[in-house]
């Protein structure tokens, strides 16, 4: 089974439904082989270098009044909790078009689950900037990739027009919000459900495939 999880960085949901899907998978126990991979999202493409104050960002994308922006943030401390993610305090928004040219790099690499879960904890557990590049360059050693590599792509342009790439890909199959879990290009889950329903789906669809042939 071919799981393509559609995603930004910068999306707290997506850290949710990233950890909701694994648990899920554990669950399944090795019953269902899935390979996963990890796609490209920009929620912020436009999103200067110098970012944007959150609350700020989300009041004036979102129209969110400070009560709802708080009880939002609440609502995604308890969700993360219950899959095991920690959301701390997230400061600013920034850009993170030099993280997706990583985090493709790494799925070349196969260490891009690795990355993934580093960039979410940086940035929505310690409030670190996932474009600014020393710290791009620290996560990719963490990950066990070759930080002097790590150091070149982002000195350049590489692999940039392969994220750009993807992200219309996935734009013209009409995915406008993230996550996006869609499995084996057929079947699209979206937001940050809970574990039982991408446990559920995923044992319904493999069900299905085997009684398909």
């Amino acid at each position: 089974m071919k799981i393509d999880f559609v995603s930004d960085v910068a999306c707290p949901w997506c850290a949710v439904g990233l950890y909701s899907l694994e648990t899920a998978l554990k669950r399944l126990d090795g019953a269902v082989d899935v390979k996963l991979n990890f796609q490209p999202f920009e929620l912020n493409p436009a999103m200067p270098p110098e970012g944007e104050d959150t609350i700020q960002h989300l009041a004036k994308k979102y129209g969110a009044s400070p009560a709802q922006l708080a009880q939002g943030r609440e609502t995604l401390r308890q969700r993360g909790a219950e899959v095991g993610f920690t959301f701390g305090e997230r400061p600013r928004v920034w850009n993170t078009f030099d993280a997706h040219r990583l985090l493709f790099w790494a799925g070349l690499e196969g260490r891009q689950r690795e990355l993934k879960h580093l960039l979410l904890k940086a940035y929505h557990t310690d409030a670190e900037n996932p474009g600014a590049h020393d710290v791009l360059m620290r996560l990719a050693g963490e990950a066990g990739l070759d930080v002097e590599r790590a150091r070149a792509i982002l000195a350049s342009d590489e692999f940039g027009a392969e994220v750009r790439e993807r992200e219309r890909h996935f734009q013209q199959l009409g995915i406008s919000a993230v996550p996006a879990v869609i499995i084996d290009e057929r079947h699209l889950i979206s937001g940050g459900q809970p574990p039982e329903v991408f446990e559920q789906a995923l044992r319904q669809i493999a069900a299905q495939a085997l009684a398909d042939g």
